[in-house]
C-alpha cells in the first residue's frame, strides 16, 4: 500500500505538517522539490563541526558563503538548517548542541546578507539521524544541513524584478551558438 502524501516528512516541530499541506494544495511543492534538488546539486549543503563544538571552521565558512551566494539568486526561497550531532553524549545535551550548530550556520548565512526571515534554524535532529552509525566520535555526524523549505511569498509563481533577472540570466547562459555553417 502506498504511503500517504507527506508521511515521510520529519515532523520537525509544530507547523511543519501544515506548511507541507499548504505547499501541496497551492501547487508549490513541485517548485520546492525542484529547487531543493538544484540547491543540493549546485552547492554543498552540509558543513561539519569539531567534537563538542558549534564553531564554524574556515572550510565550513567557505561552504556557507557558497550557499549564501546561491540564495541571493532566489530571493523568494526560504531555507531550513538542521543541526546534528554524533552519538557521544546524552540525548538532551545533543539536542541543544545540534540546535547551536544549526543556529551558527544560519547566523553566518544571515551575516552574508540573506534575510533572517528566509533562514530558519529551529530544528535539531541531535543524535537521531547519524550518517555513520557508530557510538564513537564521527565528524560526518557532527553537521548542519541546509535545505530549501518553501517560499517567502504565498504564490511561488509571482515574479519580482530580481527573480526575472535570474530567469533571464539563466536563459541567456543556456543559449548555445549555432555552429558556423557554410
Amino acid at each position: 500500500m502506498a504511503a500517504e502524501v507527506g508521511s515521510d516528512l520529519d515532523e520537525g516541530g509544530f507547523g511543519t505538517p501544515t506548511a507541507n499541506n499548504i505547499l501541496i494544495h497551492t501547487g508549490q511543492l513541485d517548485y520546492v522539490v525542484a529547487l531543493a534538488e538544484r540547491f543540493a546539486r549546485e552547492v554543498p549543503n552540509t558543513v561539519t563541526f569539531p567534537f563538542d563544538s558549534a564553531t564554524l571552521d574556515p572550510a565550513a565558512q567557505t561552504i556557507l558563503a557558497q550557499q549564501a551566494r546561491w540564495m541571493r539568486h532566489f530571493p523568494e526561497v526560504t531555507f531550513r538548517v538542521f543541526g546534528h550531532t554524533d552519538l557521544v553524549g546524552s540525548e538532551r545535551y545533543n539536542q541543544g548542541l545540534g540546535l547551536r550548530r544549526a543556529r551558527a550556520a544560519a547566523n553566518f548565512i544571515v551575516r552574508q546578507g540573506i534575510s533572517r526571515r528566509r533562514v530558519e534554524a529551529v530544528v535539531s535532529n541531535g543524535e537521531t539521524q547519524p550518517l555513520i552509525p557508530t557510538p564513537d566520535r564521527e565528524r560526518q555526524n557532527r553537521r548542519a544541513v541546509t535545505e530549501v523549505s518553501g517560499f517567502v511569498q504565498d504564490n511561488a509563481r509571482i515574479l519580482n524584478g530580481e527573480y526575472a533577472r535570474v530567469v533571464h540570466r539563466e536563459y541567456v547562459e543556456s543559449a548555445v551558438r549555432a555552429p558556423n555553417t557554410p
